[in-house]
């Protein structure tokens, strides 16, 4: 069903694909949107290691959120900042391409836990992540992408 990598050989391994859900603080989702144009979208997302899915929050309306509801089917993107071989002027960058089905959360007590996780990849303190939790959880749309294939590879810009 999903296509295999041709240039196999810079591919990534799973566990590096995982590590760079997990460090990188944004990637691009894309769903398919109004009249089946693809809608593609910088969004912050957090990687959880004990179910294996991506969360996502956003407000509770906007083209995003109708296009979800109308088909489940997404992809993400996520790509570090790269690196430089020493002498050479070109960017190696790893990027992960996740598909799948999204599932929208209903439980207020998970959207909060959630919430509190996503919130520590950024430099925020306690007394902040609680105090924005109390004022715009009740208006969090949340959901999560449960992965049917993902793929990751290492290109050299040049």
């Amino acid at each position: 069903m999903f296509r295999k990598m041709l240039r196999f050989k810079q591919q990534i391994p799973e566990t590096e694909c995982i590590k760079i859900l997990k460090e990188e603080p944004r990637g691009v989702l894309s769903v398919l949107g109004d009249d089946d144009y693809p809608y593609g979208m910088p969004i912050n997302h957090f990687y959880c290691e004990e179910d294996g899915k991506l969360y996502f929050h956003t407000g509770m309306k906007g083209h995003r959120n109708d296009a979800i509801r109308r088909h489940d089917k997404v992809s993400f993107c996520v790509y570090d900042s790269g690196y430089r071989r020493e002498g050479e002027w070109a960017l190696n960058i790893r990027s992960v391409i996740v598909f799948g089905r999204v599932e929208i959360i209903e439980d207020r007590d998970k959207i909060y836990e959630i919430a509190r996780k996503l919130s520590h990849k950024f430099p925020c303190d306690e007394e902040y992540i609680e105090k924005e939790i109390r004022s715009a959880g009740p208006r969090t749309f949340m959901f999560a992408l449960v992965p049917e294939y993902m793929t990751g590879k290492l290109v050299n810009e040049a």
